[in-house]
């Protein structure tokens, strides 16, 4: 299981991301952002909302989106 440490927006829809193994790795959300919690995200405005919340370990959004860091960590490349 992965945790994140740090988050950075990268682009219009990309995030860089820092896990707690000390691996930087960037994504590309803008074709996972699909259904009633995530497509909201598609707005760049709320997408920038991403944040890090340390009780989660993870990336959360003001809409109340998160997303699990082992997903992330999946779909990533690296930094």
């Amino acid at each position: 299981m992965h945790w994140i440490t740090q988050v950075q927006l990268d682009g219009d829809f990309g995030l860089r991301l820092r896990f707690q193994d000390g691996a930087e790795r960037r994504v590309n959300l803008q074709n996972h952002l699909e259904g009633p919690v995530f497509a909201p995200l598609k707005d760049p405005r709320l997408f920038r909302t991403a944040r890090l919340n340390p009780d989660i370990d993870t990336v959360v959004w003001d809409n109340g989106a998160d997303m699990s860091p082992d997903f992330l960590r999946e779909i990533s490349t690296p930094a």
